[in-house]
């Protein structure tokens, strides 16, 4: 059951960054490339339509964790409060960004909300990413100082930062430079995928360009990830150890691979969708990389005194797992029904669609 239920909650979260994925690099383009009115409102629109049914898979993941592993679920949303707590107001701010720009037409006020929709976007991007470092880096689970654990070994909290910056110390914190590249990597590859969305729903005037945007940034994602791959042998030298010992769990690097290398090819693609295809790749092949290297680990602990959190050690009860079980599928083909509805009647590009003011 405890296998069921992470299967359960990977693919929940794989589906928030895909869908969600695209507003958070959405937002970015609209950042850095939307200069003319025209351009700012319609990729502004090709978010704000779509944003608010896309969090709902956030919603259903965080659900899921609390009811499948509560403790695991309690030990994350302590030790990450600072983190998280930022978070939210980004999500917040994301969001009156693109509710509130139409709402007045003056020049100022839609810049306003303008910087506030882009920078939230690129910030969410970054700290989502971050959050990936922290997981596979590891935390100071128990809070051990000088060898005894100062509260329950499930818990820690962690700062923002420590003054060495580094994710080799034995009390790390939320940013260091390890946790930055993988921040930037979720940047660069959101932003990827944001502008591949852009590309196909919209007819803005900067398609063209954005094209020739996503093949230098990819080139920057390939670099960024073999450094990344290159410190993360640094920071835990088991890191592969999964895939060494179960050959078939590959199969997910090479999703991320495909992706990769498919992006190179984006001027050759004949139909745009194409590109989003291999965005997504990119997307679920990095994020089910990453766990499939932890597992059957939650959390790992950087210290040796506690041991970290797994899928076994965090779980709910059989029982209540089991009942769960049914009600949980029952959800999760609502919630695919509801996402191929939306997507379905909101499908083509939205240029003249109406965003509701």
């Amino acid at each position: 059951m405890e296998i069921f239920w992470f299967l359960i909650i990977a693919v929940v979260l794989a589906m928030f960054f895909v869908l969600d994925g695209y507003d958070f690099g959405t937002g970015i383009i609209h950042l850095f490339f939307a200069k003319s009115e025209k351009d700012k409102e319609v990729i502004a629109k090709s978010a704000g339509l779509f944003w608010d049914s896309n969090e709902v898979w956030l919603v259903a993941a965080g659900g899921m964790l609390f009811m499948a592993f509560p403790t695991f679920y309690a030990s994350v949303f302590s030790g990450f409060y600072l983190p998280l707590i930022i978070v939210l107001w980004l999500i917040i701010f994301r969001a009156i960004g693109l509710e509130f720009r139409s709402q007045f037409n003056y020049q100022m006020w839609k810049d306003i909300w303008d910087k506030s929709f882009g920078v939230s976007s690129l910030m969410l991007a970054l700290f989502f990413g971050i959050a990936l470092g922290n997981i596979v880096r590891g935390v100071n689970l128990g809070g051990v100082k000088d060898g005894i654990s100062t509260y329950e070994a499930h818990f820690f909290f962690l700062p923002l930062w420590n003054s060495s910056f580094s994710p080799l110390t034995a009390h790390p914190g939320v940013i260091d430079w390890f946790t930055i590249i993988i921040g930037l990597i979720s940047v660069v590859t959101l932003a990827i995928h944001g502008a591949n969305w852009v590309i196909i729903k919209t007819n803005s005037s900067i398609n063209a360009k954005l094209k020739k945007v996503i093949f230098k940034l990819n080139c920057v994602l390939l670099v960024l990830t073999i450094v990344s791959v290159i410190c993360w042998q640094i920071v835990n030298p088991n890191a592969l150890n999964n895939f060494a010992k179960k050959w078939y769990l590959l199969i997910f690097p090479l999703i991320y691979i495909t992706g990769l290398t498919g992006l190179f090819f984006i001027h050759k693609f004949k139909k745009d969708g194409y590109g989003f295809v291999c965005s997504t790749l990119l997307i679920v092949g990095g994020i089910s990389s990453s766990l499939a290297s932890l597992f059957p680990v939650l959390l790992p602990s950087v210290n040796e005194v506690n041991e970290p959190l797994s899928i076994y050690n965090t779980a709910a009860s059989d029982y209540g797992l089991s009942v769960a079980m049914g009600w949980g599928i029952i959800g999760f083909i609502l919630l695919f029904v509801y996402m191929i509805v939306q997507k379905r009647i909101m499908g083509g590009k939205i240029d003249h669609m109406d965003y509701g003011h």
